[in-house]
């Protein structure tokens, strides 16, 4: 074996020796430097047009090629190169009749114009390293031309499980496809997300449900190209189906609920995005975002409550913001027996009214009479206000300084101890 081994390499060293020795050879060589040569000396000239074709474009009307443009600029010097080797290639044939060192530094300059592309446009880490791990060796397996043989050598490593076969070379495909094509289907729903939620005519619920619907049929396509380029016969999916019931019945079932209940949500009009929404447990936020999964609830002190879509349809929750933005407060304090209650009532009430945001409607500020105690009367401010008592409002800690500052002013003594 080692034999046989030293005597290919050293008949490719024969092959290389005499190529080397060739007038054809030599003239292909400086047909390579001189594409090199040229393509460094005519790079910064177009560059500099691309600039000055920058500035021509408005910028509002092509922004998306403006950004193309900058981001392709590191690969203006590669991309000459190969387009120069290519027209070298064909002078050549012509002159020679062959290009073989031509067409080989042309493919090494296409494996290095795929690993500048993979560096500039892919800023995922992972798939960056991933694409320059398969892209760039096959690349220079083609350029040598072994790409061939070592696709036949993948596939050549396999499992079989009856009438299925998967090899090394349909996993390579499998992971190579499905990121692509899941990437795509991302940055779709992405966009399309945006244009929904930019579609100020539709109320926002109807808006999270044709969201919904697009993201399910955007990566329900995926799946199905990504079958098709597999070469996976779409019958395959009654396979699937069969498999995911079985999990579903094993071990997905509170996901599945999760993803019905949330669909169920959106269709109901129960609750939205920006309602105010307080669980059955006491924690509250703003509902932000309705996911496949779970809702997002934000607090007002920044936390961010992840909710199973399932709780909101089997357990008590409280909306408040859902029907009607208005609310009812009250702020409750005590005075002694030995006040004017009657002058008590008109001057909280009136310290009440004098916040603009105490509402005079459905009723205005009212102070009532809550219950006797043995030393104290407890007493309650009562108003409404357009908005929620939390967050960037405090309407009940501000009401209670206007309560305390009027009856101070009034010298009407105030306590906080009650005994019933």
């Amino acid at each position: 074996m080692i034999e046989q081994l030293r005597h290919h390499v050293a008949s490719i060293a024969g092959m290389v020796r005499s190529w080397l020795s060739t007038p054809d050879f030599y003239v292909q060589a400086a047909i390579v430097v001189g594409a090199l040569a040229l393509a460094y000396a005519f790079a910064p000239f177009l560059l500099a047009q691309t600039r000055r074709l920058e500035r021509l474009w408005p910028e509002e009307r092509f922004a998306q090629a403006r950004r193309l443009i900058f981001a392709a600029r590191d690969l203006l010097r590669p991309a000459l190169i190969v387009a120069l080797l290519a027209t070298g290639a064909i002078v050549a044939d012509a002159v020679v009749g062959q290009s073989w060192v031509v067409r080989l530094a042309q493919s090494l300059a296409i494996a290095f114009l795929i690993y500048a592309a993979i560096k500039r446009f892919i800023a995922n880490a992972t798939l960056r390293s991933a694409a320059t791990w398969i892209g760039v060796p096959a690349a220079v397996l083609w350029a040598f031309g072994y790409l061939d043989e070592a696709l036949v050598w993948l596939d050549s490593v396999a499992i079989s499980a009856g009438n299925i076969r998967i090899s090394v070379l349909f996993l390579a495909k499998a992971a190579a496809a499905g990121g692509f094509f899941f990437w795509l289907g991302r940055r779709s729903n992405d966009y399309g997300q945006q244009l929904i939620h930019r579609q100020e005519g539709i109320d926002p619920p109807t808006r999270e449900l044709f969201g919904k619907m697009f993201e399910i049929a955007v990566f329900g396509v995926i799946v199905v190209l990504l079958l098709q380029v597999l070469g996976l016969d779409l019958t395959a999916l009654a396979i699937f189906g069969g498999a995911l019931g079985v999990g579903l019945g094993f071990g997905l079932q509170q996901i599945a609920s999760n993803f019905i209940s949330g669909i169920i949500l959106l269709l109901e009009r129960s609750m939205g995005a920006g309602d105010y929404i307080e669980l059955a447990d006491g924690r509250a936020g703003v509902l932000s975002k309705v996911h496949m999964r779970s809702s997002v609830l934000k607090t007002f002190d920044g936390k961010e409550i992840m909710v199973p879509n399932e709780q909101f349809i089997t357990t008590r929750f409280v909306n408040w913001t859902r029907a009607d933005p208005h609310q009812r407060y009250e702020v409750a304090f005590n005075v002694p027996y030995d006040v004017d209650l009657k002058a008590v009532r008109d001057i909280v009430t009136a310290a009440v009214a004098r916040d603009t945001r105490v509402l005079q409607a459905p009723e205005p500020p009212q102070t009532e009479i809550r219950r006797f105690g043995e030393f104290r009367i407890a007493l309650a401010a009562v108003f409404w206000v357009d908005g929620l008592d939390d967050g960037p409002n405090r309407f009940s800690s501000d009401i209670a300084f206007l309560i305390w500052e009027a009856l101070s002013a009034a010298g009407i003594p105030m306590t906080a101890k009650f005994s019933a």
